[in-house]
């Protein structure tokens, strides 16, 4: 009977889910990929659509649905921040690889510009796609709101603040600055500076609460002038450190809130003259390929990024096929120690 229906001509999705013993639903939710299927009745479909030779009709089912089996990745950040910045390049694979799993096609989307939102917001209008995932979403950026008139599902990368209103993943940005604030405590370090990125990125706000509250729980005094404002850039990173060095020239450790202005710190310093860590301890975060190939190799708070981007691209499918999956989803970070602290 492979690659036949009873009729004679293309399997139907009725006779694979005859043939798997469950119900017409339930074979549609394995096609699409939703986790909210068992192992044991996965593993009957599939076995169903195998022995039938069963190939999912795309097109008809998408336009019987009103679907265009497509996803945007929106991205507001400006062109040469995408390419410096590993974070975004791990978030991409970690989507395509959920994705992979489906027929559902990927839209990569920049729109640093005014006029890039523009042309982004008539796409959208058009309901191109099923779904958007928005990742370094600014604090009074329209674009979530947008979505929400139009209609279409999206989840969000970083929260835009503590009562995010999207469905959101995010890593423990708090906790993991805490860490990398009493590790350097832990060496012994006391005064302790910080580069944050962005205070209208909800993550960069909780990476410098994290900072003070570490600080704060070691009974160490929190000193304004020992924390610099940058933009997660590696130009921001050295601005942002030679500002700290004129500020207190005895600065024994910084904690950057990204690996690559971590390594704007680290050539700041060493045309200072400051050895690292001997002189001046250095601790970054997102534990990024910069990281690993930094001299010395940094110390860095590891976030899970390519985990995260898997996980929201599975809760997007989930909420276009109309399930309910969990709203907020917080990943863990952990603290990995190298040379440079």
């Amino acid at each position: 009977m492979n690659g036949q229906g009873r009729s004679g001509g293309r399997p139907t999705l009725e006779e694979v889910a005859v043939r798997a013993g469950v119900g017409r639903g339930t074979v549609s939710r394995v096609i699409n990929g939703s986790s909210k299927v068992s192992e044991h009745t996965r593993a009957a479909v599939e076995a169903a659509v195998a022995e039938l030779g069963y190939v999912p009709n795309r097109a008809a089912r998408a336009l019987a649905a009103n679907r265009t089996d497509a996803i945007a990745l929106v991205i507001p950040e400006p062109e040469a921040r995408f390419f410096a910045e590993p974070y975004f390049s791990d978030v991409v694979r970690g989507v395509g690889a959920t994705l992979a799993e489906t027929d559902v096609q990927l839209v990569l989307t920049l729109a640093g510009s005014d006029r890039e939102r523009r042309r982004l917001a008539q796409y959208l209008s058009g309901h191109r796609v099923d779904g958007v995932l928005l990742v370094s979403v600014h604090a009074g950026d329209p674009l979530p709101e947008l979505l929400a008139e139009l209609g279409i599902p999206a989840v969000i990368s970083g929260r835009r603040s503590a009562d995010e209103a999207l469905p959101c993943v995010d890593s423990d940005n708090l906790a993991g600055a805490a860490e990398a604030v009493r590790h350097l405590l832990g060496r012994g370090r006391r005064a302790i500076a910080t580069i944050t990125g962005p205070l209208d990125v909800y993550g960069a706000q909780c990476r410098l609460d994290g900072y003070r509250q570490a600080l704060a729980a070691a009974g160490q005094p929190v000193a304004e002038e020992l924390i610099a404002v940058a933009d997660f850039t590696e130009e921001g990173g050295r601005r942002a450190m030679r500002e700290l060095l004129e500020r207190r020239p005895g600065i024994d450790a910084v904690f950057a809130a990204s690996d690559v202005m971590a390594a704007g710190a680290r050539r700041e310093l060493r045309a200072a003259g400051c050895r690292i860590p001997d002189d001046v301890a250095l601790v970054g975060f997102d534990d990024s390929v910069v990281a690993r190939h930094m001299d010395p190799p940094l110390t860095s708070v590891r976030q899970p990024i390519e985990e995260m981007g898997r996980t929201m691209a599975r809760v997007l499918l989930e909420r276009i096929a109309g399930e309910s999956p969990e709203h907020s989803i917080v990943l863990p970070t952990e603290l990995v120690v190298r040379e440079s602290s």
